[in-house]
């Protein structure tokens, strides 16, 4: 049974930082891309940031560049997203994501086909 469990999640101020998780299990994880996209209500789910199976080929969004850091750990099965600089902007439920391809990760959903249950960043001004 696949699953992608993230945390670390929170309410900051502007300019702060967080650091989520998310723990996959039940598959071979180091074989696909892995990605986390965001969603705020009345607003379409957003890619924000991707990376190939491997960990040498990684995206992020125009909105997020230089501020937000995807990695992984295949040791481990854990992807990781630093956020840094945070703006009230950036608030919306987070969500890793799975994919079905090693190399060729993009930022439409249509391209996953695992999700996690979300986590919340909330950043006020």
């Amino acid at each position: 049974q696949v699953q992608l469990v993230e945390s670390g999640g929170g309410s900051v101020q502007a300019g702060g930082s967080l650091r989520l998780s998310c723990a996959a299990s039940g598959y071979s994880f180091r074989a696909y891309c892995m990605a986390w996209f965001r969603q705020s209500p009345g607003k379409a789910r957003e890619g924000v940031a991707t990376i190939s199976a491997g960990g040498g080929i990684i995206n992020h969004a125009d909105s997020v560049r230089g501020r937000f850091t995807i990695s992984r750990d295949n040791a481990k099965s854990t992807l990781s997203l630093q956020m840094n600089s945070l703006k009230p902007e950036d608030t919306a439920m987070y969500y890793c994501a799975s994919g079905s391809s090693a190399n060729s990760c993009g930022f439409s959903s249509s391209g996953y086909n695992y999700w996690g249950q979300g986590t919340q960043v909330t950043v006020s001004s």
